[in-house]
């Protein structure tokens, strides 16, 4: 008999990376987005936990803050991390690449990211709802 191996995961955790399982929503909020890139805001006050979402297109996240971070991923693999300003990360895809997975922040400070994907990688760009992009406030 296979192990599963989302066993160890909290209530919830499978369900919501089923449901999201080809969201292209990378961020809290996506604050621009022109032809070659797209800039995201993610903001994770302590205790929460980003929905899953699907990574195409090549990318980097730069960390604005001091803090702790719990990656989940779709192969079933538990990641913490430690974060500090100016950690910084890359990360490309071939065609047909992916990287499927949410972020929880388990410690006791915010967690404040910007993401930059470039659309001119080997994928298409999963497509973004209208309700994510940044709005002025009126």
């Amino acid at each position: 008999m296979t192990k599963n191996p989302h066993a160890a995961w909290p209530d919830g955790l499978l369900d919501d990376m089923n449901a999201n399982q080809f969201s292209g929503v990378v961020g809290s909020v996506l604050v621009s987005e022109t032809d070659r890139v797209r800039v995201w805001h993610l903001h994770l006050p302590a205790g929460k936990r980003c929905a899953f979402h699907r990574h195409v297109l090549n990318y980097f996240w730069t960390c604005h803050s001091h803090g702790k971070a719990r990656g989940y991923f779709e192969d079933g693999a538990v990641k913490d991390v430690s974060h500090f300003p100016g950690d910084t990360k890359h990360f490309d895809f071939g065609l047909g690449e992916y990287m499927l997975h949410s972020v929880e922040n388990i410690g006791d400070t915010d967690l404040l990211f910007t993401t930059v994907e470039f659309k001119q990688s080997a994928n298409t760009p999963l497509p973004v709802p209208e309700g994510i992009r940044l709005a002025e406030a009126v």
